[in-house]
């Protein structure tokens, strides 16, 4: 079955139905972070256009004042809060906290007032205040950037959606280490749990969520 039959047959059964965007965006950006930007490291790969155009994102989500948060992903001294997950993939064993290796990207680096959460697992959701911060602040939105698609970022809109918020994956901002990781999760997200969009279709959103709002054009 080729790409188009396959979307086909899933729009027919009722699949890839649009969530659309809502009243109150926040963005997350998840795990980039050194140890998965920085080729010297064996979690990494060439994420640079990915870490851009979520350069991108959050000028413009920083313009607007939308709620932003970053993930990382840090281990204690003898990884005992790892669990059976570093059994899986002992590459993450460089995820020591204090490392620079779980620093956030210096091309995104966070602002003041912005939130960090440090998660064990693959959802930005698990073991984190993320849920109840989001519901706090009213959020209906999320827009998601970060890696990797087949990971965290799948995992992240799966709870996102499992948890009453439109997930909304921005395609320009989320990488893999390979295509076909990346195109089958992306594919499979749209079908079932949020939006898979542009980054154009992104800030676009963004510029008349807040021009709606009676804020400023954004140039």
């Amino acid at each position: 079955m080729s790409d188009k039959e396959t979307r086909e047959f899933y729009r027919q059964r009722g699949f890839a139905q649009r969530v659309g965007f809502g009243e109150k965006p926040a963005l997350l950006i998840i795990d980039f972070i050194n140890a998965f930007t920085d080729r010297s490291s064996p979690l990494a790969s060439n994420l640079d256009a990915q870490v851009e155009a979520t350069r991108k994102l959050l000028q413009v989500a920083r313009a607007v004042r939308l709620p932003v948060f970053f993930t990382t992903v840090a281990y204690d001294e003898g990884f005992e809060d790892a669990g059976v997950f570093i059994r899986k993939v002992p590459s993450l064993g460089v995820l020591r906290a204090g490392s620079p290796m779980v620093e956030i990207d210096e091309r995104l680096k966070p602002q003041p007032g912005e939130h960090i959460l440090v998660k064990k697992y693959a959802s930005a959701f698990f073991g984190t205040s993320l849920w109840s911060t989001l519901t706090a602040l009213r959020v209906d939105t999320l827009l998601i950037a970060g890696c990797t698609t087949s990971g965290c970022v799948r995992a992240s809109a799966v709870d996102a959606c499992q948890c009453g918020f439109r997930a909304i994956v921005v395609e320009d901002a989320v990488g893999d280490r390979a295509t076909g990781p990346h195109e089958a999760n992306l594919f499979d997200i749209d079908a079932k749990y949020g939006d898979v969009v542009s980054l154009e279709a992104a800030l676009e959103y963004l510029t008349r969520w807040r021009m709606a709002d009676g804020g400023w054009r954004i140039e």
